[in-house]
């Protein structure tokens, strides 16, 4: 018996049989959905089963954690968040933004498989292609393996296979002063000046093109530069010309606006839920904005919104 099979069937209490009759199939056991984009197009979600999904957090817990993560990785990370990823930015002018088309279904096991070789891992007996089962799943009419959106592997994962990417880049345009992050598939690039960033989506396209693990391609509908001078937004949060990470003007506008309806008894149930998770998010992002409302609503009500119960029975 190999020691991941032995550190699945201790953390996890099962058998070595049922162990091993998952990762049979563990690319199949999913539940498959579709929620819809901001853009109102439909997101694929595949979500393990949760003997599967058992397997993918043990794997990240023993193995995954240790693994490093480049800095100018922002998302999926234990005391990192949309706010510092924006902050990383907040002291330059000009951005420039891209994202990656489909970015998790992009990385496929065989990236896995080159991580893993490059970095000695899971060497003993059959331990790559018992991982490659267990983190990967397959879609129906599909031949190969990707990275599941839905999965807790898959943030974690997408990070480790990130590396050499993020470091290419982060190498490439630190010469003309340019600052860069990653957020998923959200890339960002600020500087002091506009003249200063002419040189990044050059350092990109070389970045995907020498790196040979994941095979990635740039959504070119969605590159954009924005200055001082116009609204600049990084990971939906505003920077602001004095140096701040904001929420916005009109988001927060919608959150006062709710927050009296809240007052008055004209949310539903689910509005005000919502709105709970929402009052979580403006404290982490602009806490004074959150004191406004308090001196505006009166700090029972935000109270009472803070503390309202995260999930409805159904």
């Amino acid at each position: 018996m190999s020691k991941l099979i032995s550190i699945l069937i201790e953390s996890t209490g099962l058998t070595e049989r049922d162990v091993m009759k998952i990762i049979s199939n563990a690319p199949r056991r999913y539940k498959h959905f579709r929620i819809k984009k901001r853009n109102g197009s439909l997101r694929d979600i595949a979500q393990p089963a949760r003997e599967l999904k058992a397997l993918q957090k043990v794997i990240v817990e023993k193995y995954l954690l240790e693994l490093p993560v480049h800095q100018a990785a922002m998302a999926y990370r234990k005391g990192r968040s949309i706010r510092e990823n924006a902050l990383a930015h907040v002291d330059n002018g000009p951005i420039l933004k891209m994202d990656f088309k489909e970015f998790f279904p992009s990385i496929r096991v065989r990236d896995w498989q080159a991580y893993c070789e490059d970095r000695s891992l899971f060497m003993d007996g059959d331990d790559l292609h018992h991982t490659s089962k267990i983190l990967f799943h397959q879609s129906k009419g599909e031949s190969y393996l990707k990275l599941a959106i839905g999965a807790p592997s898959s943030p974690h994962l997408s990070n480790l296979l990130m590396y050499k990417f993020d470091a290419l880049v982060s190498q490439l345009v630190q010469k003309d002063y340019v600052a860069y992050t990653r957020y998923a598939d959200d890339l960002t690039f600020s500087a002091k000046r506009t003249g200063y960033l002419t040189g990044v989506e050059k350092a990109v396209r070389r970045a995907i093109k020498e790196v040979p693990w994941p095979r990635l391609s740039i959504n070119e509908n969605k590159t954009v530069v924005a200055t001082p001078r116009y609204h600049r937004q990084v990971t939906g949060l505003v920077l602001t010309n004095d140096q701040e990470v904001s929420l916005g003007r009109d988001r927060k506008r919608k959150i006062s606006a709710a927050v009296h309806h809240a007052k008055h008894g004209e949310l539903t149930v689910e509005a005000a839920a919502r709105l709970s998770g929402t009052l979580a998010f403006v404290n982490s992002v602009e806490p004074e904005f959150l004191l406004r409302l308090e001196r505006k609503y009166g700090r029972e009500v935000i109270d009472n919104l803070k503390q309202f119960p995260w999930k409805l029975e159904k």
